[in-house]
């Protein structure tokens, strides 16, 4: 058995596959999902749901087989599709007498402290009036060329899971876990029950996109249980086919694979963690082991500016000739930071005007990469 019991808050992802049919949507698996999360809500649970489909659905209005890559292509069938989801979702989850609403994200909606904050007030409210918040990435602007795009909604769960405290994140597939190699190629690969550490090995196990209309496989479910781990956040990955999974779960019974969370960072350390960084900063040695050592940096241990970003923008940080080992948030823009760069704190008033600080950033708006030392 696996104790759930100091779980409230869960965020339910559901995959293209489960939800796709021959001719649209799978109405039944829609059913089954919406009762369960009634279910969960009477129990006192909160619950917040993620939901592909929306490319698929609009794709087979459109009568397109085979993969749909085009970037305008796939925004056309999102903006077809989106309403068929919702209208599915609302149908199913007015028979147990429940609201819904829908979220649509973008990258930018995250990224942007103000819009988070925003965002995190709206999903309190929804929750608190008893609604069930629907996710899903705004396919139709959100494009991966001009940054905005999550790339899956995987990613985005976790992301959602992060944003909001959730501490369980279920991922529902249409598979029955993490193997340690694809069971449809290699009859050995054995099923994992839980993996406390997401390390090389682990993310080793995982293939690449499982179908024509989903982007996501499993190595984007386990890069969204390490978004989710850093929230203090468990993951499940189970397969949606299972009868009740979602009640089966929250009883304690074991299935699929439970990733455990790690040490929860702060909610600003997880907001510059999962940021796009629009940048990054080289910094010399020295700099590079006072911030290890949770100094601030201050420009003289700045070498060089790549990029352009504003003030309070997250940026990445390397030291020379090697790869970014942290995230920050700076407090000078781009321009402000390559002026002042190598020079001492008491040259900033000088050179920029008085108002400005004297540092780059402090050691509470960085966070250490994995494999920063």
């Amino acid at each position: 058995m696996r104790d759930h019991s100091q779980v409230h808050r869960i965020v339910v992802k559901v995959g293209t596959n489960l939800l796709s049919s021959r001719d649209g949507i799978d109405e039944e698996c829609v059913d089954a999902i919406s009762a369960q999360i009634a279910t969960l809500n009477k129990r006192g649970y909160q619950v917040l749901l993620v939901s592909s489909g929306a490319i698929g659905l609009g794709a087979k209005e459109l009568r397109l087989t085979g993969t749909v890559k085009q970037v305008k292509l796939r925004q056309a069938c999102a903006s077809i599709g989106q309403p068929l989801l919702m209208s599915s979702w609302r149908r199913s989850f007015k028979k147990h007498g429940l609201l819904c609403s829908q979220l649509l994200l973008t990258r930018r909606d995250l990224n942007n402290r103000l819009t988070y904050v925003n965002l995190r007030n709206s999903v309190s409210t929804l929750l608190e009036l008893g609604v069930v918040p629907i996710f899903n990435e705004n396919d139709t602007v959100s494009t991966a060329e001009i940054g905005t795009a999550f790339g899956d909604n995987d990613r985005m769960s976790a992301m959602v899971a992060s944003k909001i405290d959730a501490e369980l994140l279920i991922i529902l597939t249409d598979i029955d876990g993490l193997y340690t190699a694809d069971p449809r190629k290699d009859g050995s690969a054995r099923l994992l029950g839980e993996v406390k550490v997401l390390d090389d090995e682990v993310l080793s196990y995982a293939g690449g996109a499982g179908s024509t209309h989903a982007t996501g496989g499993m190595k984007t479910k386990l890069l969204a249980a390490k978004i989710a781990a850093v929230a203090g956040c468990g993951t499940i990955i189970v397969s949606g086919y299972e009868k009740d999974a979602l009640l089966r779960l929250l009883d304690g019974e074991v299935l699929g694979t439970y990733i455990h969370p790690a040490k929860r960072l702060s909610q600003r350390q997880r907001w510059i963690l999962n940021n796009s960084h629009l940048g990054s900063i080289e910094i010399d040695r020295g700099a590079k082991e006072a911030i290890l050592r949770r100094k601030s940096l201050l420009p003289s241990g700045v070498v060089k500016v790549n990029g352009v970003f504003s003030e309070g923008d997250v940026v990445q940080v390397y030291a020379s000739g090697e790869k970014p080992f942290a995230k920050a948030a700076v407090y000078l823009n781009a321009t402000e930071i390559a002026t002042v760069a190598g020079h001492p704190s008491a040259d900033v008033a000088p050179l920029l005007g008085s108002g400005h600080k004297a540092m780059i950033f402090r050691p509470e708006d960085v966070v250490l990469l994995d494999d920063g030392q």
